[in-house]
């Protein structure tokens, strides 16, 4: 890949890239596409004048800005093509019926050269590898001989004009080294402006470690990184389980003795009329207490959880003293016989 010649953009010199791109070499400068189109434009001029000097269309043509250039770096297609003329080089457009009937491959072709508003660039093959030489990208960008007609589809749907190379490219240096043998390529080329905003938010990211959450001189207040606000927000959930974590076990020792009470069963489909089981009871009941004919409800698991933890709060508040073992009473007997028979024991 470094063998390949690639101009990036500078300004709007996005055809003399184009074209430097195309020849493989520093061909063409913005003097020499200047003084092609100064050359057009008096070709053109002597043109009307033929016309009669004194006619208005004649003066309205001299009041008209070049249609060749402007003072941006633009030229035209006739720049292009007579830069091309040169090298013996021709431009035929893609889609028209005269190149669409010899119907060709576009794999078997050369070059093209594509244009939209304003913009030029250059496709090519070098050795028997296509190369998307965009001077808007940072680098070549390897293109697939299957992806090749895909893309020139795009292209085409998104308002480009595309033009086929015909003729013999001068040699060079890829040429010959890509011919013998064959490249990869692990990431694609960014955007310029891409790689820009990357690479600025890389450094400020770097510059700004052990203070995330302040803004750093010259940053307006407020405007956070992506990345910086997803780390945030990471760092905010891991504290709020760590909070939470010490509660966890007391929470699911709650859990389990509230669901103790639940019978294993299902309610009817047809309603919420209960069926009575062999024991007697029916089937959602909790033995000793009320019917509950459905699953328990988020805010009834909160409450008896609560209920739960009071009660334990309760008995680890209550003073603890002594007590004498003593036989279990019946339920018929009463507090006085209960003291007696102590007595009698004694």
């Amino acid at each position: 890949m470094e063998s390949i010649f690639h101009e990036k953009q500078e300004g709007s010199l996005c055809a003399q890239h184009c074209l430097n791109n195309l020849l493989q070499g520093e061909y063409f400068t913005p003097v020499d596409l200047s003084s092609i189109a100064h050359q057009l434009d008096e070709e053109e001029r002597m043109r009307m004048a033929e016309g009669g000097m004194g006619s208005e269309e004649y003066r309205t043509f001299l009041q008209q800005p070049s249609g060749n250039m402007d003072d941006s770096g633009f030229f035209s297609i006739q720049v292009i093509s007579n830069a091309l003329s040169v090298w013996g080089l021709e431009l035929i457009l893609f889609n028209s019926r005269e190149y669409q009937s010899l119907m060709i491959n576009p794999i078997n072709e050369k070059a093209f050269i594509c244009n939209y508003k304003e913009h030029w660039f250059t496709i090519r093959k070098l050795g028997q590898q296509w190369f998307n030489l965009n001077s808007l990208l940072t680098g070549p960008e390897l293109i697939s001989d299957t992806y090749l007609a895909l893309f020139l589809a795009q292209l085409q749907q998104e308002g480009y004009s595309i033009f086929v190379i015909r003729g013999n490219l001068p040699e060079c240096d890829a040429e010959q080294i890509l011919g013998i043998m064959k490249v990869q390529q692990q990431q694609r080329p960014k955007l310029i402006g891409e790689d820009e905003a990357q690479s600025s938010s890389g450094m400020g990211r770097s510059s700004g470690q052990g203070s995330v959450l302040e803004a750093g001189p010259g940053v307006v207040e407020g405007v956070v990184d992506e990345d910086e606000e997803e780390l945030r927000k990471a760092l905010a959930l891991s504290r709020q389980g760590m909070e939470v974590e010490d509660e966890e076990a007391d929470l699911r020792r709650a859990i389990q003795l509230s669901m103790q009470v639940v019978s294993n069963t299902s309610m009817p489909k047809g309603g919420l009329v209960a069926k009575t089981t062999s024991s007697g009871q029916a089937p959602g009941s909790t033995t000793g207490g009320a019917p509950l004919s459905e699953k328990l409800s988020a805010e009834e698991l909160r409450r008896r959880r609560q209920a739960y933890f009071d009660r334990q709060s309760q008995q680890l508040a209550q003073p603890t003293s002594p007590q004498q073992p003593t036989e279990s009473t019946g339920p018929g007997k009463s507090g006085t016989e209960e003291d007696a028979q102590a007595k009698r024991s004694q």
